[in-house]
Order: structure tokens, then C-alpha cells, then sequence
């Protein structure tokens, strides 16, 4: 099978929002950095935030666990963008989630001072992990991606050409031809106004590589 190439002028505007901690957030990114290197795409990293999505619902002890944690990443990543511009952000996204998701970390006291220094960001941007400074602004962005999909998904969450769903979620993420077809079916899918719903039960767990 053959995917159905854009055309060659038609950049398709990508907007794209993640919580570092979400492990289907970082395939999802990994497979949107494939389809990168061979489509036309430009896309536009934004954060969200499990820990707000789920601030007035019951949680487990993992989850209860997991969140705060999540939290800290979430307002670090929101500190380096309204500091340190736009282009800090998927910088320090790709180092975090190595950590996170690649090598298991779990602790965000080394978690934070590695990504940012992999980022080429300044160490002291640490301090903003454990504080609400901007949190307004996290918080906007994260309304932002949920406003233009409802509140009953979670992360990743993406748009297309304005056209925005959650997912896709994926196991794992696709290479070459395969990232390719699955692309061209999301902006397929995508382009038609009507389109709200697509999904099946999971049969597998993150798989990284």
C-alpha cells in the first residue's frame, strides 16, 4: 500500500498538545516527528495538563501519586515557553520524555535539572516546577486543547488544518511508510467536518522504543 502524498505547496498547520508525563502523548509525538521528515507539516507544541483535567475527580492512590508529579512537569514546560519563547518548548518536551518515558525516571528532582540542561536551558527555570507563577497561562493552554475536543478525553490532543480530536493513540509509534499512511488517513479524516468519532478498546500497552 501506498500513502497519497499533500501537495508539495500545501503546509498543513499542526497544533499539537501534550502532558510530558502522558506516555500515548509521547508516541503520538514521536509519530508526528516521523511524518515531519516527509510531509509538509507545521506544527505547534502546547501543554496541557492531566493533573487539571482530573482536579475535581476521584483518583486512585496512582493516580493520586502520579499527578502532583505530572504537575510539576506541566509548569516547568509553561515557565520555558512564556520565558524562553515558542522554541523552547518541544526542545524540552524531547528531553523530558526521554527521561520519563525512555528510561524510567520517575523522580523530577533528576527528572528536571537533566532535560534542562540537555534543552540548553537555563538550571534556575527549576524553581518553577513547584510554584503557580503560570499557572494562568498553563491553565489557558490546556482549556485551549480540551475546549476543541470536550472534557471527557485525556492527552494527546490534536488539531489538523483547526480540526481537533484526541489521539490518535497509538502502540507503538509508526516508521517510514506505515507513520505515512496512518498521516494521511488522520488528515482524511480530519477534512471532513462531520467526522467526530473513531475507536476501539486497547489491547496492548505503551510499547517505546
Amino acid at each position: 500500500m501506498t500513502s497519497v502524498p499533500a501537495a508539495a505547496s500545501d503546509t498543513v498547520r499542526v497544533e499539537f498538545w501534550f502532558d510530558p508525563s502522558c506516555p500515548w502523548a509521547w508516541m503520538t509525538s514521536r509519530w508526528v516527528d516521523e511524518v515531519a521528515r516527509h510531509r509538509d507539516i507545521a506544527v505547534t507544541w502546547n501543554i496541557m495538563s492531566l493533573a487539571v483535567l482530573n482536579e475535581d475527580n476521584d483518583v486512585d492512590d496512582a493516580h493520586s501519586a502520579f499527578l502532583p508529579r505530572a504537575l510539576k512537569y506541566t509548569r516547568l514546560v509553561a515557565a520555558a515557553k512564556e520565558i524562553h519563547g515558542q522554541e523552547a518548548v518541544k526542545d524540552l518536551y524531547d528531553a523530558l520524555g526521554t527521561r520519563i518515558h525512555l528510561e524510567g525516571d520517575a523522580d523530577p528532582d533528576s527528572v528536571i535539572p537533566a532535560a534542562l540542561n540537555e534543552a540548553g536551558l537555563p538550571a534556575d527555570l527549576a524553581r518553577f516546577a513547584d510554584t503557580d507563577e503560570y499557572d494562568v497561562q498553563m491553565r489557558a493552554s490546556h482549556f485551549e486543547g480540551i475546549g476543541r475536543v470536550g472534557q471527557d478525553v485525556g492527552t494527546p490532543v490534536i488539531a489538523v488544518n483547526g480540526v481537533a480530536f484526541f489521539g490518535p493513540v497509538i502502540s507503538p509509534a509508526p516508521k517510514g511508510e506505515r507513520a505515512l499512511v496512518l498521516w494521511d488517513g488522520v488528515v482524511a479524516a480530519a477534512s471532513y467536518d462531520g467526522f467526530f468519532e473513531l475507536k476501539r478498546s486497547r489491547t496492548r500497552g505503551p510499547i517505546f522504543d
